[in-house]
């Protein structure tokens, strides 16, 4: 097996593993099983768990992004692209393995102990904020609204996971119109 292969391999078992089970409780071998890589390999690949999860995170990272900016890319109207935020959330919270935000569930585990997983959470939550204050620009509303947009959105992840349902989604995208009225003429899903 190639190193790009292994790697990929190791991380795609990782992030299924920390997702299901949460980082702490998943030890190198599960992992090692679950890839199908040999231990050898994945200690080549990765010397300590921590330089793992990092990983998983920062390549996690980049795929939040990317699939945001695509879902939010047919949408025209700039005030529609708002709230579709919100319906990004809602479509992910569907899905069968949600298990809350990543960054929110890493950084409570780990963060205060790890400070590269501290910094990779507060980039990410950072990304999401730079990415409602471009939204919010965009659609010529008042500046202070991403960041309320954004403890709604942060919030929506915590809850859904905790309530196992979809539906902070919705209830947060319609908060997000009543914030100064400033979204209300979207319609609503």
């Amino acid at each position: 097996m190639d190193p790009d292969t292994a790697d990929s391999q190791l991380l795609d078992a990782a992030e299924a593993l920390f997702n299901e089970r949460g980082v702490q409780a998943v030890g190198m071998d599960a992992i090692r099983e679950r890839s199908g890589v040999s231990l050898k390999r994945l200690y080549k690949l990765y010397p300590a768990k921590d330089r793992l999860v990092e990983a998983v995170l920062r390549r996690r990272d980049l795929m939040v992004r990317e699939q945001l900016a695509r879902f939010l890319e047919p949408i025209d109207d700039p005030r529609d692209r708002v709230l579709a935020v919100f319906d990004y959330l809602d479509a992910w919270f569907r899905q069968d393995d949600f298990r809350g935000c990543t960054f929110i569930n890493t950084f409570g585990e780990l963060g205060g102990g790890n400070q590269a997983v501290a910094d990779i959470a507060k980039a990410n939550k950072a990304a999401l904020l730079g990415t409602l204050r471009e939204l919010v620009s965009d659609a010529d509303l008042p500046a202070p609204l991403a960041d309320q947009f954004v403890i709604l959105a942060n919030g929506a992840m915590a809850t859904a996971a905790i309530a196992g349902s979809p539906l902070p989604a919705r209830q947060a995208r319609g908060a997000a119109p009543r914030q100064r009225g400033a979204v209300g003429r979207s319609r609503q899903s």
